[in-house]
């Protein structure tokens, strides 16, 4: 069986630090690298950060919206950036943040996660309004195929709070409650060990869940124009085991662009920033 997600973050974090780059193609920033705002201007974008970020830094999170409102040309854009990031060495995470029930998660478990799909990455996002158990088909075939499945938590947005920070009936948080959930599985033998983690904002407050119980990656976004810095993330996340936490920052590295070579330099450069202050 092929090394697990969580095993192959550790490795790539060791190797080339912690960042992971959002890549978020919004028309504002397509205008600002001089790119229309269509296929062509995806394309000559996707193969920039490519060319920026393969062997520089972990991983990449492309945000699959701005790719699906370019319709099928967009998706065969997206497409052709899992296979050419893969190549290059990057751990790909597609922020898509799917979930659904029965037939329906088999369905995104085989597009995302399956073997044999053009757009099977690393690992995706999900949600679990509908409880962490109907994600069982996503979590299946990530243990299955070496991927992983992260399980938005605690966002940052605002309009996210009230819902996240709700007491369920045993007492614990919505969060709380969800984060222990993804622990114990992570702890049974149902799944290699870091096949489920978790998206948690990088700008929030220390969780009461210990995250060092977790036992899986922990997508940390907020990183940059978002407002958290690289001595925030190390002093909140700084319980957790090196190589299990991924800070992603998008437009804080993006606007350097559209040179590939500067955004090379600017994520080496952050990348370096975190992996001294999380040790």
């Amino acid at each position: 069986m092929a090394d697990s997600f969580g095993e192959r973050v550790e490795a790539a974090t060791q190797a080339l630090g912690p960042l992971c780059v959002g890549i978020d193609p919004s028309s504002g920033l397509l205008e600002q690298w001089d790119l229309n705002d269509d296929a062509a201007g995806l394309h000559a974008f996707c193969r920039a950060c490519v060319e920026a970020f393969g062997g520089a830094v972990a991983a990449i999170k492309p945000q699959v919206a701005f790719f699906e409102r370019h319709g099928a040309a967009g998706m065969a854009e997206l497409e052709s950036l899992i296979a050419d990031a893969s190549a290059a060495g990057l751990i790909v995470i597609a922020d898509a943040k799917r979930g659904d029930v029965d037939s329906t998660a088999e369905a995104y478990a085989d597009a995302w996660l399956g073997a044999g799909s053009p757009l099977a990455v690393d690992a995706v996002t999900a949600h679990a309004y509908l409880g962490l158990g109907a994600l069982a088909p996503l979590v299946q075939r990530a243990a299955a195929n070496g991927r992983g499945v992260l399980v938005v938590a605690r966002s940052s947005n605002p309009e996210g709070r009230a819902l996240q920070l709700a007491s369920t009936a045993a007492g614990p948080s919505v969060e709380d409650m969800l984060l222990g959930e993804v622990a114990a599985l992570n702890a049974s033998a149902e799944v290699p060990a870091g096949t489920v983690g978790a998206v948690i904002g990088a700008t929030l407050p220390p969780s009461l869940f210990p995250l060092s119980q977790l036992g899986g990656v922990i997508l940390a976004p907020g990183l940059g124009a978002q407002g958290a810095s690289p001595a925030d993330v190390g002093t909140r996340f700084a319980e957790c085991r090196p190589g299990t936490v991924l800070p992603s920052s998008s437009r804080g590295v993006l606007r350097h662009g559209p040179d590939p070579a500067d955004l090379r330099r600017e994520a080496v450069s952050l990348s370096r920033e975190l992996a001294a202050v999380m040790v």
